[in-house]
């Protein structure tokens, strides 16, 4: 892809004192003339790139703006390479590795045999999400509209939107577009996607915001929860709100507080504790996963 291609050829101009386009070309396997518009780019984003012609000539970045790799620790690009790695997990496709294998060129000294973070981004959907990613990239850098079915609480709809950013955030991925059936910019879970297409149609970049991902923003609270857990999963509660979202009782059970967003979502994740969690507030939660209980025995014959 264009920005993969576009570090790459950062990287080996920060390394190296001189390359050719043809050297280039051949490297990222693209035509010269590709290269070329891509020191363009290169220029236009401020990068002093000097070309010269002839015998000897070349492309090289302008003495004073090299930087020296020295700046660059060994667990600096350890982190780098990690930040890589994870993104290979999901692109469904060898752009990443390929260009770790370019950053790690003329830079040994600074990676060791052993790595000592290793990041997978991949969840148990790698099978389902790869291809939906790859989809979204194409259709970013090639700024056409992406088409795709899906599926809200509030129902099944088709959409079609401006994608702008691909989000990992919350464990899930996400797509950050203008939605032309919302008018206005959406975000979409990937895992709620069918059919993801990338269409034909081109579309005129807007100056898109980024995404606000604060938890003020996705999850502005609003519900007021006390709940009393049994003591054996105070694991589940510091694993999702942390280790002061409860109190212990004398007994050793667990009084939790916390915010919640949505009264579904918390009757779901209430009742995913069974008989270990008792609901004091809100009333309305209580009274919703009372009358569920008692549908689940009429199903299994508990109730006449």
């Amino acid at each position: 892809m264009k920005i993969d291609r576009l570090i790459g050829i950062l990287s080996i101009l920060l390394q190296e004192e001189k390359t050719t386009a043809p050297e280039l070309a051949e490297r990222f396997e693209v035509s010269r003339r590709t290269i070329n518009r891509d020191i363009e780019d290169l220029c236009k984003a401020g990068i002093p790139i000097r070309t010269a012609q002839g015998t000897g000539g070349g492309i090289s970045i302008m003495d004073g703006y090299r930087m020296d790799r020295t700046i660059l620790t060994s667990k600096d690009m350890q982190m780098i390479l990690a930040g890589l790695r994870s993104l290979d997990s999901v692109s469904g496709s060898q752009y990443y590795g390929q260009l770790m294998e370019k950053i790690q060129t003329g830079s040994s000294e600074f990676i060791s045999d052993r790595d000592s973070m290793l990041i997978d981004l991949s969840s148990w959907y790698k099978g389902s999400l790869a291809p939906k990613i790859e989809v979204i990239q194409s259709a970013i850098e090639n700024r056409h509209l992406i088409q795709f079915k899906y599926y809200a609480p509030s129902g099944e709809s088709n959409r079609r939107i401006e994608p702008y950013y691909l989000v990992f955030q919350w464990s899930s991925w996400y797509v950050w577009g203008w939605c032309l059936e919302s008018n206005d910019y959406r975000l979409f879970k990937l895992n709620r996607m069918d059919r993801v297409a990338e269409t034909d149609k081109e579309f005129v970049c807007r100056n898109a915001p980024m995404p606000d991902l604060s938890n003020e923003k996705i999850f502005p609270g609003g519900i007021k929860v006390k709940a009393i857990f049994t003591s054996d999963m105070k694991w589940r509660l510091v694993e999702e709100f942390g280790p002061r979202c409860f109190t212990e009782m004398d007994d050793g059970r667990l009084l939790f507080s916390a915010d919640y967003t949505d009264m579904e979502n918390l009757v779901t994740w209430l009742m995913t504790f069974g008989a270990k969690a008792e609901v004091l507030e809100p009333k309305e939660a209580r009274d919703i996963i009372r009358r569920n209980a008692e549908e689940t025995l009429k199903i299994y014959g508990g109730l006449a």
